[in-house]
């Protein structure tokens, strides 16, 4: 569970919420709906605020079992930035009036607002004062950061032949997809829990495992030999982080295909001669000129509703 934050330095000096509501009116950056939507977040800089808090000896949202060893981390708001635990375990830069620091992603702020980053009070002496309690910052989001160690896999407590639940850490990028295989079985797709365990509710034998980790970018590994050893974390020599393949934009995307405009044909038609009176009829009428406009050619494209075109949703 998450920290309590209601007693922490910026709530005693800026008066809570109601603070909070009328200075952190700032634009969200790490977007990402939700675990169902495996994109990439984005890594433009964004502005913000930061404020700090304290574990007091509890866990993040994210389940580490412990934090970095560095005490350097961030807890990002529930309901937005977070993502349902798919920003667990993925590493921001947030640059302050005194400098910049790299921080981890270990929990969520349910108070917090998207711009809000709540900063260990470590992270947050690097980059401002403490007094100030409210600091203006940059952010961004930073792709293959550079972890300390190869990937783990903590076995939950709980989990057994019939259910199971593995934490994947060190992995620097969001996942994209957690599999398991039990020995001589075929591989499974676990379902992310916002605690940022990956869950298999009908289990996948008594081990040992083979567990494939994708992120969003499609760099892949596959750890071996993971035993059902529940509550242990178990190291392997495999790394997934540092290297961020992205996808090139389609030249077929890049490239817009102009349309001349169908210019519509004017067929003129000239008055026929004039008959020569009957004499017994009386004389024709005269046929007035006439322009016939043709039907645009099906070559013309059909207007766009610019408000839809603009927001339909992409997730690649």
């Amino acid at each position: 569970m998450t920290a309590s934050r209601l007693f922490s330095p910026r709530w005693l000096a800026f008066g809570g919420a109601g603070v909070l509501a009328a200075v952190l009116g700032v634009a969200l950056v790490l977007q990402n709906s939700g675990s169902a939507c495996a994109a990439p977040p984005s890594t433009s800089a964004a502005k913000g605020k930061a404020t700090y808090f304290s574990l007091d000896g509890t866990l993040g949202n994210c389940s580490f079992p412990s934090p970095p060893a560095d005490d350097l981390f961030v807890a990002l708001g529930q309901k937005n930035q977070y993502s349902q635990g798919a920003a667990c375990g993925t590493y921001i830069d947030v640059t302050g009036p005194k400098g910049k620091v790299r921080v981890k992603v270990i929990d969520s702020c349910p108070e917090c607002p998207a711009g809000h980053l709540d900063l260990s009070l470590t992270a947050f002496k690097k980059i401002g004062k403490q007094s100030d309690g409210i600091i203006p910052i940059t952010y961004r989001t930073v792709p293959g950061a550079s972890v300390p160690g190869p990937l783990s896999v903590r076995v939950k407590e709980g989990s057994s032949q019939y259910w199971l639940s593995v934490l994947i850490d060190n992995h620097a990028s969001r996942l994209a997809s957690v599999k398991i295989a039990s020995k001589g079985g075929s591989f499974r797709t676990a379902s992310r829990e916002d605690y940022n365990y990956w869950t298999i509710p009908s289990g996948a034998g008594s081990g040992p495992f083979k567990v494939k980790v994708t992120d969003v970018y499609g760099n892949s590994a596959t750890l071996g030999g993971i035993k059902l050893a529940v509550g242990k974390t178990q190291k392997t020599t495999a790394k997934l982080g540092g290297s961020v393949k992205v996808k090139p934009e389609s030249q077929s995307a890049k490239k817009v295909t102009k349309t001349k405009k169908a210019t519509p044909k004017v067929t003129k038609t000239t008055a026929a001669p004039k008959p020569a009176p009957s004499k017994s009829s009386p004389a024709a009428a005269p046929l007035l000129e006439s322009t016939a406009v043709a039907a645009p050619t099906a070559t013309q494209p059909a207007p766009l509703d610019a408000n839809l075109a603009a927001d339909s949703p992409r997730c690649s």
